[in-house]
């Protein structure tokens, strides 16, 4: 039998859920749904067609000592839930700032869960930070509301690369300062 060696990461509970860190037995749930198109499409980096072995490649690097992207799942199991609706990270940059990033499963969009998450995780600043940016492509009016309403500001407009799309998104990109 194989024992799982978790790497110390705060877990940040909500009132329906907690996030937490990721477990290798959490790579088929984050299979599924990173398959998702509708999924791929609204990030930078996840590709579609998701290849073989990616989601436990994903879960292996959430996993490192020397990781630079925290990653939690978004856990409602202990409330009777799911074990993995969605993710929601916070990636280390330069100058004590971090950039936050997140999706969830598209059977729990329109339910508040990406709000509540982003809320909670920004109240409990695990890594520290005076500042959190981000950024969400613009035919993505919903995640932009996540955004506001966690009191991030509007920053400005920019572009990013989607792999899954295979082109160069425009963005609205936010802060928020916690200190």
């Amino acid at each position: 039998m194989k024992q799982e060696t978790i790497v110390q990461q705060t877990a940040v509970e909500t009132p329906r859920f907690v996030l937490r860190p990721l477990r290798t037995s959490d790579a088929g749930l984050l299979e599924f749904y990173a398959s998702d198109r509708r999924v791929a499409e609204m990030t930078t980096t996840i590709p579609h067609p998701l290849p073989p072995g990616a989601a436990e490649a994903f879960v292996a690097k959430a996993q490192r000592d020397d990781r630079r992207e925290h990653v939690w799942a978004m856990d409602s199991s202990e409330q009777g839930g799911a074990e993995l609706m969605g993710v929601i990270s916070l990636e280390q940059m330069d100058r004590n700032q971090s950039e936050i990033g997140y999706w969830v499963a598209p059977t729990m969009w329109g339910t508040g869960l990406a709000s509540e998450a982003v809320k909670a995780l920004v109240a409990a600043n695990p890594l520290m930070n005076d500042t959190i940016f981000a950024s969400v492509f613009q035919d993505n009016p919903g995640s932009a509301r996540v955004l506001t309403n966690a009191k991030f500001a509007y920053l400005g407009d920019a572009e990013a690369f989607s792999v899954a799309r295979n082109a160069k998104v425009p963005t609205w990109t936010y802060l928020r300062k916690l200190s």
